[in-house]
């Protein structure tokens, strides 16, 4: 029970605002409950949910199989830390190897750090398995990307928002343009190069949908180059896409892929790095790890989180359901709407307006017609539902969508 009452939104805004830190600029809802694709607010209304916590609610919200789970497991065992072994990890690691095809995991507790420890082990790899010089490895990033917000991860970032006020940075990072080949083979020249990291498709960029051939076509340049590929799945992968990796597309399999959010079906925080044991090992006891990684309670919902996902098809359903809602969205007659673009049930509305507040004010109308959506970079709306979304919720979705366009003005 929580000591204060929240009865209000207001009231728990004014806490949130009072005794919090303003590292976040959130929608002003205040929600108190959800329910597969639902949420609900303090005061009782229902709205469809069309972020999905950022990909982490790919199962929909409090799924009664994972929340099974995430109790019985709390009951028995919670934490152990790598100190000594738990009872469930083993038979995690083979799972999840198995799921995806890779000889080893690395587990851990965040997107973020799962991206560190990406970084940490193509390092590691560069000078035992390449022969890398000591402390010359370079990793190289994009443009644009997202990654999360440590100090190490946004060394190399470019969006100012995160870097602004942050430095000195971590060096090692080269940064290109994305989607741009001829950069990378550029890039690709230059010597001491042990990896490059990217998203198959960049989600808080604006749902950035490469070219269809970018992947494959970097993949081989990095094959050739004895350079290690490595996907940043922590918002694309787990089915969101319509493929279980959005790299399925591309039809190849990444040196290094890193999970995160949907892993838990947004109940826990529960990350993974996977990689074959030529690079995995390269990893020592004592090198790397965390006093949460692999707990029994994240092992436990991580594997029926990654049951759900196949046992309810929602690999196919986020395919057609998202081609779908991309198709009628195009139908919007409306000068607002500049593009629709998006794989799977990852997609977004490319605003064209040049007020930098008209997305947030449609997202705000949005809210008030029964559906959250959130912004980003000012003029781009993402429109994410959790994957067990129906055909009828579906059209609900794209009425109030439609209907918040046609009647909106500035």
């Amino acid at each position: 029970m929580l000591d204060e009452i929240i009865d209000s939104s207001q009231k728990a805004m004014e806490l949130e605002d009072k005794h919090g830190a303003h590292n976040y600029h959130p929608l002003p809802v205040v929600l108190k409950k959800g329910k597969g694709v639902f949420v609900w607010d303090v005061e009782g209304k229902t709205y469809f949910d069309f972020l999905s916590a950022y990909s982490a609610v790919n199962q929909g919200h409090c799924h009664p199989r994972i929340i099974s789970a995430l109790q019985k497991q709390a009951e028995e065992l919670t934490l152990t830390s790598r100190a000594f072994y738990n009872d469930t990890l083993g038979s995690y690691e083979k799972f999840i190897t198995e799921y995806f095809g890779y000889d080893k995991v690395l587990p851990i507790n965040t997107g973020v750090e799962a991206v560190e420890t990406a970084l940490k082990l193509c390092r590691k790899w560069g000078y035992e398995k390449k022969g890398i010089p000591a402390n010359q490895a370079t990793i190289i990033m994009v443009e644009g990307n997202f990654h999360g917000r440590t100090l190490g991860v946004i060394s190399g970032s470019t969006d100012p928002d995160s870097t602004t006020g942050f430095g000195p940075f971590l060096p090692g990072l080269k940064v290109i343009p994305y989607n741009d080949v001829s950069a990378l083979a550029n890039a690709l020249k230059e010597p001491n190069i042990a990896g490059f990291m990217v998203e198959p498709i960049q989600g808080e960029a604006g749902v950035f949908v490469p070219d269809e051939a970018y992947l494959k076509t970097c993949f081989d340049m990095c094959k050739e180059a004895n350079v290690l590929f490595i996907a940043d799945e922590v918002q694309t992968g787990i089915a969101r896409t319509g493929k279980m990796l959005c790299t399925d597309y591309a039809e190849i399999k990444p040196d290094i892929v890193i999970l995160g959010k949907a892993l838990s079906g947004g109940v826990f925080p529960v990350s993974a790095v996977l990689a074959d044991d030529e690079i995995m090992l390269c990893i020592k006891p004592g090198e790397h790890g965390s006093t949460y990684g692999g707990n029994p309670l994240a092992n436990i919902v991580a594997m029926e989180a990654l049951k759900v996902v196949k046992d309810e098809g929602l690999v196919d359903n986020a395919y057609f359901l998202g081609k779908y809602l991309r198709q009628e969205l195009r139908k919007i007659d409306s000068p607002l709407i500049k593009l629709v673009r998006g794989k799977g049930l990852l997609n977004a509305i490319v605003i064209n307006s040049e007020s930098e507040k008209t997305a947030w004010n449609i997202c705000l109308k949005l809210r008030d017609n029964g559906l959250l959506a959130k912004p980003t970079h000012s003029y781009i709306i993402r429109l994410a539902p959790p994957l067990v979304i129906t055909k009828k919720q579906i059209d609900e979705c794209i009425a109030i969508i439609k209907k918040t366009i046609l009647e909106y003005a500035e």
